[in-house]
């Protein structure tokens, strides 16, 4: 089972942005974002509404293929409510 989740979007200036969320153990997940203009990988800024929208409704669907197990939909919920978005 793969445990990384990624995905790509594009920002109002055209610039490609990658998500990567992984997850370090069972109660915690790292984000991770780069933008197709820089080179470093960016691990400190917080994930915005929309990245969590886009999380849940990945892990959704990854959920549905049985990609990944429920405990990690609870996670994402869990982690999303504590960041208060």
């Amino acid at each position: 089972m793969k445990a990384d989740i990624e995905w790509v979007d594009k920002l109002d200036d055209g610039v490609k942005r990658k998500v990567r969320i992984t997850f370090t153990g069972k109660t915690q997940m790292k984000w991770q974002t780069k933008r197709s203009d820089e080179e470093m990988w960016d691990y400190d800024t917080p994930p915005t509404a929309e990245d969590w929208d886009a999380i849940e409704e990945k892990i959704d669907i990854l959920y549905h293929r049985r990609r990944q197990p429920y405990k990690r939909v609870e996670l994402i919920k869990k982690l999303r409510k504590e960041a208060g978005l």
